[in-house]
C-alpha cells in the first residue's frame, strides 16, 4: 500500500570530514526502516573524487573522499542507489571535462562502494520494521458501505464525537461512490484499534446461513438474549437450543456462555432475526413408532 505519511528526514551533522550528504542518505535509510516506513528498497550513497595531472596525464579516482580531498581534488561525484542501480547522482568538477574512461572508473568504484555500504546497512536492519513507533502519528483507512455512514456519525455527530473522545483519535469520513472512506488518525495504537472495533460493530450485519460466535447476555423463560458484537443482540428461542425439549433454559445455558449459532435470517412470523444453536448439532434419528396391532376378524 502507498505510504500515507509525508516524511521529513532531518540530518544533524555535528562534525564532518567527508560527505555529509552521503552520510545523510545512509543514515536516512536506516532511520526510515527503523521507524517502520515501508520503503521499497534500502539506499546507500558514496562520494567519489578525482586527482589528476595535466602534464603527465596520470589520474586516480578516490572513493569516499575526505574534506581535503574534496577541497584539493578535481571532482566531487556523489552517487546514490539500491542494489539494482543508481537512484540519483550529482557532480562538481574543477576541470574542463571528464574522459570516458575516468567516468567509467568512477561509476565502477561507486558501485562497489555503494554495495559494500548496503551490506552494512542490511546487516543492521534487513527490512523496515512492520509498524511505526508507538508514539508516532498513525493513519488507518477503512471502507464501509455508504448506507452506514449515518449510523457511524450519529444524530448531530453524537456517535463519532463520543468515539473520538473515548479513543483519543481523530476520525474523518468521506463519501466516495457507494462507499464511506474512514480515516482514523492518532498516536495511541490501542485507542485506534478500539475505534476500528466500534465502527465494525456499528456496521455489523449477519448473513443468512452463516455461523457466528455469540455471548449470552440475558436468560429468559422462553430463551436467551445473545450478543453478536457489542450493541447487536437477538433472541435465541428455547425451541432452537437443542433438538430435544428443553424444560428450563437456565439448566442449559447461563449468562456469559459463548457458543456458535447459525443465522437463519428474518423469521417470517415474528419479522425478527432468528438464530439457532440446534441447527449446528447433529440431528438425532427419528424414533420408529411401534405399529398398532389390528384385530383379526373372527369367523362365526
Amino acid at each position: 500500500a502507498d505510504c500515507p505519511y509525508t516524511i521529513r528526514v532531518v540530518s544533524e551533522v555535528l562534525e564532518s570530514n567527508g560527505s555529509s550528504s552521503m552520510a545523510t542518505v545512509c543514515a536516512g535509510t536506516l532511520s526510515l526502516m527503523d521507524a517502520g516506513i515501508q520503503i521499497s528498497k534500502p539506499v546507500s550513497g558514496i562520494a567519489m573524487g578525482l586527482i589528476s595531472d595535466d602534464k603527465t596525464g596520470r589520474w586516480a579516482v578516490l572513493s569516499d573522499i575526505l574534506g581535503d580531498e574534496d577541497h584539493l581534488g578535481d571532482m566531487d561525484f556523489k552517487v546514490t542507489g539500491t542494489a539494482d542501480g543508481i537512484t540519483a547522482c550529482q557532480m562538481d568538477i574543477k576541470i574542463e571535462g571528464l574522459a570516458y574512461d575516468i567516468m567509467e572508473k568512477a561509476l565502477e568504484q561507486a558501485r562497489d562502494g555503494r554495495l559494500h555500504i548496503l551490506g552494512k546497512i542490511t546487516e543492521t536492519i534487513a527490512q523496515p520494521n512492520p509498524t511505526v513507533k508507538p508514539k508516532a502519528p498513525k493513519i488507518i483507512k477503512i471502507e464501509i458501505p455508504k448506507d452506514f455512514i449515518g449510523a457511524v456519525i450519529g444524530p448531530g455527530g453524537k456517535n463519532i464525537q463520543a468515539l473520538q473522545a473515548e479513543t483519543e483519535t481523530t476520525i474523518v469520513i468521506n463519501e466516495e461512490g457507494n462507499l464511506g472512506i474512514i480515516e482514523i488518525l492518532g498516536t495511541n495504537a490501542a485507542g485506534m484499534e478500539k475505534a476500528i472495533s466500534s465502527i465494525q460493530n456499528t456496521i455489523f450485519a449477519p448473513v443468512e446461513g452463516e455461523t457466528y460466535t455469540v455471548k449470552v447476555v440475558k436468560v429468559l423463560e422462553f430463551g436467551a438474549v445473545v450478543e453478536f458484537v457489542p450493541g447487536k443482540e437477538t433472541l435465541l428461542h428455547v425451541s432452537e437450543l437443542d433438538w430435544k425439549r428443553v424444560e428450563n433454559v437456565a439448566d442449559v445455558i447461563k449468562i456469559g456462555d459463548v457458543f456458535d449459532v447459525k443465522y437463519m435470517g428474518i423469521d417470517p412470523k415474528t419479522k425478527k432475526a432468528k438464530v439457532s444453536k440446534k441447527a449446528l448439532l447433529p440431528r438425532p434419528p427419528r424414533e420408529n413408532k411401534p405399529e398398532e396391532k389390528k384385530d383379526t376378524p373372527q369367523q362365526g
